[in-house]
């Protein structure tokens, strides 16, 4: 089986308007692809996409670990979440705080009995694992609370990233991570610690980005994954499920791969930024 790897960046409306922006989010995602695509040749599919996330979370350009949006009683709480589809295993941490790269504590999660942890729980595990405090503000999501906080309205903030990997086995793995999408409710929880927005087999992979709670009202991830299961093509699987989001008035975006090597990226409006890499070259889109 030929590694194949898809990253993607959540949707970035600014980009739209701001040329520098928008060249420096495609040549984030084009480093970043690279990067993965090496690791891959000679690690697993769950160990990649762990590796993958956590160099998205680590740049500042996007919405998830360093960068993340700020809450609007002015904290930051993250998400994150594993799916390795050779085991089936499913492992998330859902607002955390105080740490760098959430995606390195849910992968802690996988081996264990209970997989999925929130709030102060999952930030005293982080610390009985020695996970350092780190703040993963940036100026900018400051100016963008101040203002929010002007104004005193929702934000409206879409962007997650996340990656999916087939490695040379044939073993197929996803994650995802976020910062939310900005002056929500403290507690809030979105679809990327859930198997809706991130969700892996051994017949397919996919994560999401977009609106959490229009991803969960489909259970996005999960039905294209299940539908690939039963048969359907992973387009069909995808283009079925979108129909279905649509019809709600849905928001979302995905990235997906299949046990055949075969992509397949879709959303419901345009500007999801992505980048995919195989034996092939390397594509960039947004």
């Amino acid at each position: 089986m030929n590694p194949k790897i898809i990253i993607h960046g959540g949707f970035f409306s600014e980009s739209k308007t701001n040329k520098e922006i928008k060249i420096a989010k495609q040549k984030a995602l084009t480093d970043i692809v690279k990067k993965s695509f090496r690791y891959l040749l000679n690690h697993s599919a769950a160990k990649t996409v762990v590796y993958s996330v956590e160099l998205l979370e680590n740049c500042p350009l996007f919405n998830a670990g360093t960068g993340s949006q700020i809450q609007s009683d002015g904290k930051i709480r993250m998400s994150a979440s594993l799916m390795d589809g050779k085991t089936e295993r499913f492992s998330g941490v859902i607002n955390i705080r105080d740490i760098k790269n959430p995606i390195r504590l849910a992968e802690k999660l996988i081996d264990l009995e209970d997989r999925v942890l929130g709030g102060d729980e999952a930030l005293a595990f982080a610390r009985r694992c020695k996970i350092p405090y780190f703040n993963p503000e940036i100026p900018q999501r400051r100016i963008e609370f101040e203002e929010k906080m002007k104004r005193a309205k929702k934000g409206n903030g879409k962007g997650t990233v996340g990656c999916v990997a087939l490695d040379k086995n044939g073993n197929i793995a996803a994650a995802t991570s976020t910062g939310g999408k900005g002056f929500e409710v403290p507690g809030r929880v979105s679809d990327s610690a859930t198997v809706a927005g991130n969700y892996a087999n051994r017949c397919a992979g996919v994560s999401c980005t977009g609106v959490g709670e229009d991803i969960v009202n489909s259970a996005l991830a999960s039905k294209i994954v299940t539908r690939v299961s039963d048969g359907f093509s992973l387009k069909e699987a995808v283009d079925k499920s979108f129909a279905e989001l649509k019809k709600n008035g849905g928001f979302a975006g995905i990235i997906s791969i299949d046990n055949k090597g075969n992509f397949y990226h879709l959303d419901s409006h345009p500007y999801m930024v992505f980048a995919l890499l195989d034996q092939s070259g390397i594509k960039v889109f947004e």
